[in-house]
C-alpha cells in the first residue's frame, strides 16, 4: 500500500483497537518452530543469507501459517544463488518486483529469493539470530524494516505484533535503524508499536 494508505489504515486501526487480544498473554509469548524450512547452507556454500518472511517472524510473536520460504541475500550473489539452487533441483518460476526471484522446491514448498543491495543488508547477513533449527535468521530490527518496505497489511500487523511484545531495547534499535534508513517511516513506526502493546495489555 502507498505511505497514505497506510496511514489512513493505521488511523483507522487505532479507533478501533481495545486493550488485550482475547487471548492469553502467556500464550502470546509462547514461541514455536512448527513450520520447517528446508536448511539450505551446504546448497549454497559460502553465500551468506538469513531466513526472513513469515518463517522469521515466529522468532519474535507467535508462530502463524505461512506456505513460503524466504530468505535475503546480497544482490551480489543473485547467479551464484541461482546456479545453487539449479544445481540442487530447484525450478526457478519468476521474478520478484523488490530484487530476487521465486523458486518451487517440489514437494517442499516455495522458495523466494529475496535479493537487496539497500546499506542494511550488509548488517543483517552479519548479525543473524540462530533459530532452534540452526538456521540464520534475521534480527528483529531488520525484519521491521524489511516489512515497513513491503507495507502489505499482513506485514503492519507482524510489525505490530512482533514489537508489541518486544522489551525496549529492541524496540529501541528498531527506532534507530528506521530513522537510519526510512526516517518517513518512524511516525507509522510508532504508531503500530503502540497497537501492538494495546494487545499485550490484560
Amino acid at each position: 500500500m502507498t505511505p497514505e494508505q497506510r496511514r489512513q489504515y493505521l488511523l483507522m486501526a487505532e479507533r478501533r483497537a481495545k486493550r488485550g487480544s482475547g487471548s492469553d498473554p502467556r500464550v502470546l509469548r509462547e514461541r514455536t518452530e512448527a513450520f520447517g524450512s528446508p536448511d539450505l547452507r551446504c546448497l549454497l556454500g559460502r553465500v551468506e543469507f538469513v531466513v526472513v518472511g513469515g518463517l522469521a517472524t515466529r522468532l519474535y510473536m507467535p508462530e502463524r501459517m505461512t506456505l513460503d520460504v524466504d530468505i535475503l541475500i546480497r544482490r551480489v550473489d543473485v547467479l551464484a544463488v541461482e546456479a545453487a539452487l539449479r544445481g540442487g533441483g530447484f525450478e526457478k518460476k519468476g521474478g520478484l518486483s523488490v530484487g530476487g526471484s521465486t523458486w518451487s522446491m517440489g514437494d517442499r514448498g516455495i522458495l523466494d529469493v529475496v535479493a537487496l543491495d539497500e546499506p542494511w543488508v550488509e548488517e543483517a547477513l552479519r548479525a543473524p539470530v540462530r533459530g532452534k533449527d540452526g538456521l540464520p535468521y534475521i534480527a528483529l530490527p531488520y525484519l521491521v524494516l524489511m516489512k515497513l518496505g513491503a507495507s502489505r497489511a499482513q506485514d503492519l500487523a507482524d510489525i505490530s505484533r512482533m514489537l508489541g511484545g518486544a522489551g525496549d531495547e529492541a524496540i529501541e534499535q528498531a527506532r534507530r535503524l528506521v530513522r537510519l534508513y526510512r526516517s518517513q517511516d518512524i511516525e507509522d513506526l510508532n504508531s503500530l508499536i503502540r497497537l501492538g502493546q494495546l494487545e499485550y495489555e490484560e
